[in-house]
């Protein structure tokens, strides 16, 4: 526990859309299909690059030393720096029609007769945005529900691989590859490019977030103000109105690293809400992001078809459902990949007051989240999202704010923490060091309510991802009284926080 550092005292937050048929080639003969993980032998395709990389450098070279001042490449079509110096044009043009089936490129698999020209009309038939790019800078450009575009590959001289760039979308299977048919070991494995260079707009991707020590986050943490975790009571209204704007923007996670956050009102979490069982929620999402984006209330018994489909950049959409049970409740993004949307800052907690909740001093919200940093810069990183390896977790969106910025409280005082998990991925176990708990509420019931029988009290509230609950304690003595997530590899990557406690 010291290396926590609890003793000593502080330094100073859909609908599923149907796919079109696709319309098949104009000329040519490929084959479509979708193929599975795995389908090509990693050994034959990088073996198939290395020769095919070294016949265009010598074929390049030997028509500079004829030739300095010819060009080395033929650019065809829109295919940027696309060559067919390595096949014969068969003068046949090859179009397809791609379209999207939930997160997935229909077909993705095509194959091409080498040497044909390569048109592919890509329609987003899906329920939000995507976009289509090429390792060879061919791109869609992001593309609302419903739009087409044609992309001009040129001519195929050897496989290609083409991916969704949108964060996360390409790590859920947004990728598409085409295979060269009839090339020879000079050509096969070599993209219309001549190489396998990642396009620019991979999101998501890049070197990992060195600069987020414990002691870099800290160091940042104390130099902002942190956010206000106190729960306010519930107000007497029954109608309940908000407006809930999407944005996003660049944000500091230390003085030498930032991450691009999506955030419901400008921070993560959003808007922290409260009511009493029988309110009705009105809630207008406004979408001034660049891509979609929607809502998931866990509050509320409404049918997600209506309410929880994702909208355009520039659209909006009336949320109302009537809070019928007691809770603190998990809402978040529910555009896919959900977790990508929830790691970059679209979640909160909506606080329905069971109807015999006692009376205490304080009352507290903490929101426990991870953050799964990439390059500077970026979005969350999709690799450590989907390896479940969070480099930094957080209370309330900022990983150590509490700590650099202890809660002040009195001894003696009744203090209730309100908590939920918004993962997307971990667990929390809420612990507060030097005291005890005698009541724990957890997902809609007391565990332990004023101390359990033969004298029993708690000591953690243990929670999933998305559940959430409370925890009501009375410090007796004045002391730094550390509060973690007792999973401590995870409290060391920022869920940890001190109520200071005074006389």
């Amino acid at each position: 526990m010291a290396d926590l550092n609890l003793s000593a005292s502080p330094s100073s937050g859909g609908e599923k859309s149907k796919t079109p048929a696709p319309k098949g080639p104009t000329t040519g003969t490929p084959k479509l299909r979708m193929s599975p993980a795995g389908d090509h032998s990693p050994v034959s395709r990088t073996a198939g690059a290395i020769v095919g990389v070294v016949s265009v450098v010598a074929l390049a070279l030997a028509i500079f030393l004829s030739n300095p001042s010819a060009p080395t490449t033929q650019g065809t079509g829109t295919a940027s720096g696309t060559t067919a110096s390595s096949v014969s044009p068969t003068g046949h043009t090859t179009r397809v029609s791609v379209g999207v089936d939930g997160m997935a490129f229909t077909p993705n698999h095509i194959e091409v007769p080498v040497g044909d020209r390569l048109v592919i009309d890509f329609t987003n038939s899906g329920d939000q945005r995507h976009d289509l790019v090429f390792e060879t800078g061919v791109s869609s450009g992001s593309l609302a529900a419903g739009e087409t575009k044609e992309l001009d590959l040129g001519v195929i001289s050897g496989d290609v691989e083409g991916w969704c760039s949108l964060p996360g979308h390409r790590e859920m299977g947004m990728t598409l590859h085409v295979q060269a048919t009839g090339a020879s070991s000079s050509s096969s494995g070599t993209s219309a490019s001549g190489s396998h260079a990642h396009h620019g707009h991979d999101h998501g991707q890049g070197a990992a977030a060195g600069p987020a020590t414990p002691t870099a986050l800290t160091d940042y943490a104390a130099t902002i103000d942190a956010r206000d975790p106190v729960l306010p009571p519930a107000t007497n209204e029954t109608e309940r109105h908000y407006t809930f704007t999407v944005t996003e923007q660049t944000v500091n996670v230390t003085s030498s690293l930032t991450r691009e956050s999506w955030t419901f009102n400008g921070d993560a979490p959003g808007p922290i809400l409260r009511g009493h069982i029988g309110d009705t929620f009105h809630i207008t999402l406004v979408n001034n992001g660049t891509m979609s984006h929607s809502l998931d209330f866990h509050a509320g018994l409404v049918a997600p078809d209506n309410v929880m489909h994702s909208i355009e950049p520039g659209q909006t959409l009336e949320y109302t459902f009537v809070a019928k049970n007691a809770g603190i409740w998990l809402y978040h993004c529910s555009t896919a990949p959900m977790s990508m949307h929830i790691a970059n800052g679209m979640f909160g907690a909506v606080v329905i007051d069971p109807t015999d909740l006692d009376k205490v001093d304080r009352e507290y919200v903490m929101v426990a989240s991870e953050l799964y940093l990439g390059a500077d810069g970026q979005s969350a990183d999709a690799s450590l999202l989907s390896a479940l390896q969070p480099n930094a977790m957080a209370f309330n969106g900022v990983p150590f704010q509490y700590k650099a910025h202890p809660i002040q409280i009195k001894t003696n005082e009744r203090v209730r923490v309100w908590v939920m998990d918004a993962g997307p991925n971990l667990a929390t176990t809420f612990h507060v060091v030097g005291t005890q708990f005698d009541t724990v509420w957890r997902e809609g019931a007391y565990v332990i309510r004023g101390g359990g029988s033969g004298g029993g009290w708690g000591q953690v509230l243990s929670l999933g991802a998305a559940e959430g609950g409370f925890v009501e304690f009375t410090p007796l003595e004045a002391g730094h009284y550390a509060f973690v997530n007792h999973a401590l590899s995870l409290a060391e990557k920022g869920q940890l926080g001190v109520f200071e406690v005074t006389d």
